[in-house]
C-alpha cells in the first residue's frame, strides 16, 4: 500500500483523528495482519512471587482471546531513581543512565499496544522500585506509550492494595491511556509465593480483566487515544507565575 493510500485509510478509520505515530503504527500492524500485544511489567522483586501468578493469568487469558504478551521482570538489582536533570527531553527516546533495566523496558513502549503493571504492596504503596522505572520512562519515552490501554494490578497479604492500585493508575491518567476494568479492582490476596493462585474470585477478576483488555483493543483496532494535541494546543498553567 502506498503512503498516501495508507493516510487516506487512516484518516478515515478514526473519523478524521489526526493520529499520533504510534497510531499510524498499530494501522500499519493491522494492514500487515499482525497480531496486537501487550506488555505485561512484574514490579516484584521476587520473579516467581505472586505479582507473577497474576500477571500469568492475565497472559494466558490473552492468548487465548487471540493477544500476544510478554511479561517483563524488573528483576533486584538496584533501580535509579530520577533526578530531574532534564537530559532526556535533549534528547528524548531513552533516560540519560542506562545501568539498569528502565531503557530496556521502555524501549518495548513501541512494539506494544497495552501495558499491565503488577506491583506487591510495601507499606500501602507500590514497590518504590517500580514507581522509579514508570517515572523515569514515562518521562524520557512517554511517547511511545501514551494513548494505550492500561491497567494496574496490586498483591498484598492484607491490606494496602487499593492505595497501591490507585497509585499505579494515576501515570496513565496523566497519559491520556484508557483505564482497563473488571468485575472489581484489580486486586489479588496471597502471602507467601503462589498463595495467590487460591485466591478464587482474585483469579477471576484477573481473567475478566484479560477478556476486557481484548475487547478495547479490538474494538479500538489498537489505535491509541488521541489525548493531547488531537484538536488543540496543550494549555499548560501553573498556578504560580
Amino acid at each position: 500500500m502506498k503512503r498516501r493510500e495508507f493516510l487516506e485509510k487512516a484518516a478515515m478509520a478514526t473519523g478524521g483523528i489526526l493520529l499520533s505515530a504510534a497510531g499510524a503504527d498499530a494501522l500499519a500492524k493491522q494492514e500487515n495482519g499482525k497480531k496486537m500485544k501487550v506488555l505485561l511489567i512484574n514490579g516484584s522483586p521476587r520473579q516467581k512471587g505472586n505479582t507473577s501468578v497474576a500477571l500469568a493469568e492475565i497472559a494466558k487469558t490473552l492468548e487465548k482471546d487471540g493477544i500476544d504478551s510478554e511479561i517483563v521482570w524488573i528483576g533486584n538489582k538496584p533501580i535509579r531513581g530520577c533526578i530531574a536533570c532534564g537530559q532526556c527531553h535533549r534528547k528524548p527516546g531513552a533516560c540519560v543512565f542506562n545501568d539498569d533495566v528502565c531503557n530496556e523496558i521502555s524501549a518495548k513502549f513501541a512494539e506494544v499496544d497495552a501495558l499491565v503493571v503488577g506491583s506487591p504492596v510495601y507499606y500501602g504503596q507500590p514497590n518504590g522500585a517500580l514507581l522509579s522505572i514508570i517515572q523515569r520512562s514515562f518521562y524520557s519515552n512517554g511517547s511511545a506509550i501514551a494513548g494505550k490501554p492500561a491497567a494496574a494490578v496490586a498483591v498484598c497479604r492484607r491490606g494496602g492494595a487499593s492505595a497501591v492500585f490507585d497509585t499505579l493508575n494515576m501515570p496513565f491518567q496523566m497519559m491520556n491511556m484508557p483505564l482497563v476494568t473488571s468485575q472489581y479492582w484489580n486486586i489479588l490476596y496471597g502471602m507467601n509465593p503462589g498463595e495467590a493462585a487460591l485466591d478464587t474470585e482474585g483469579m477471576q477478576t484477573m481473567r475478566t480483566l484479560a477478556h476486557n483488555l481484548t475487547w478495547l483493543l479490538k474494538a479500538t483496532g489498537g489505535v491509541p487515544a488521541p489525548g493531547k494535541g488531537a484538536d488543540e494546543p496543550w494549555g499548560m498553567m501553573n498556578f504560580i507565575r
